[in-house]
């Protein structure tokens, strides 16, 4: 297998990640149905957060087995360390200040202050229907951070698929070409997930943007994959990814437990069952 097409099908596993997305694109009335489709995002994220830190935490504690064998520097296990700790502390605090960057600023009544609350005990109608947009707007910037944290967990499949391919093992790199296409296609409800629980219909433009962020990696990945092999960029990655992802589930499970905590635990569920189901159809066929 050529480096051309190592990236080439790197890229094809990549854009699986849009054949999900297009569900941003429909309403959902049902209130039990939006906190559905909210907790399966939640319960891709929950295994994917699982599977990330097992794959990142390997390394380390690999190097730290060597180093008290004699057979690596403590220096290596000491450096894989602080990268693991600095990614997943920057993919976990850095979007919080993202967030805080991307967030618009409160409209205050005549420079006087934060509005104040038109209606006593529960929100009044009007109050709600002003609040709408802030919510939907909150709702696309935790879509565009759950495609964040995708895309670094999908920069690191691309360097694996890239530095397998490049070590000659062409028919394991087939093999993960294919069981990430299909772990991929999964990623894409995840990213929408949080706005069915606001009722946004996403424009086309914000999906493509978002398939993107999350999908294009994976051919970045490739392509750095089959140029050269550092597992200090592989741990880092899936470091940023790890932390990323546990900042969102923080944002998203909250707006399950407003909607219908039952239906969310169950969305929990069949999200992280859909998760591992595609992994261990990964692992079934040699990846």
């Amino acid at each position: 297998m050529s480096t051309a097409q190592t990236i080439v099908l790197g890229a094809i596993a990549g854009s699986t990640i849009f054949l999900g997305l297009p569900l941003g694109r429909v309403r959902m009335a049902s209130l039990r149905g939006r906190a559905f489709g909210n907790a399966v995002s939640a319960g891709i994220l929950v295994f994917l957060l699982v599977d990330i830190l097992a794959h990142a935490t390997g390394p380390v504690e690999q190097a730290m087995e060597q180093a008290k064998d004699g057979e690596a520097a403590w220096g290596h296990f000491a450096g894989l360390g602080l990268v693991y700790v600095l990614g997943f502390g920057a993919g976990l605090v850095g979007l919080q200040y993202a967030t805080r960057l991307w967030a618009p600023r409160r409209r205050t009544g005549s420079g006087q202050g934060p509005r104040t609350s038109i209606g006593p005990g529960a929100m009044a109608a009007a109050e709600a229907e002003l609040a709408q947009p802030a919510a939907q707007a909150a709702a696309l910037r935790v879509g565009m951070s759950i495609a964040t944290g995708i895309g670094l967990h999908n920069f690191s499949e691309g360097l694996a698929i890239g530095q397998t391919a490049k070590s000659g093992a062409i028919s394991l790199a087939a093999l993960l070409i294919m069981g990430f296409a299909l772990h991929n296609a999964t990623e894409g409800f995840g990213i929408v997930g949080p706005l069915a629980a606001a009722n946004v219909r996403a424009s086309w433009g914000w999906l493509g943007l978002a398939g993107l962020i999350g999908g294009a990696p994976t051919f970045l990945g490739a392509v750095v994959g089959t140029s050269f092999d550092s597992v200090f960029v592989f741990v880092g990655c899936l470091a940023l990814a790890a932390g990323a992802i546990l900042y969102v589930l923080g944002e998203v499970l909250p707006v399950g437990r407003r909607l219908s905590w039952e239906v969310t635990l169950w969305g929990l569920l069949a999200g992280f069952v859909l998760g591992v189901a595609t992994d261990l159809i990964l692992v079934a066929v040699g990846g």
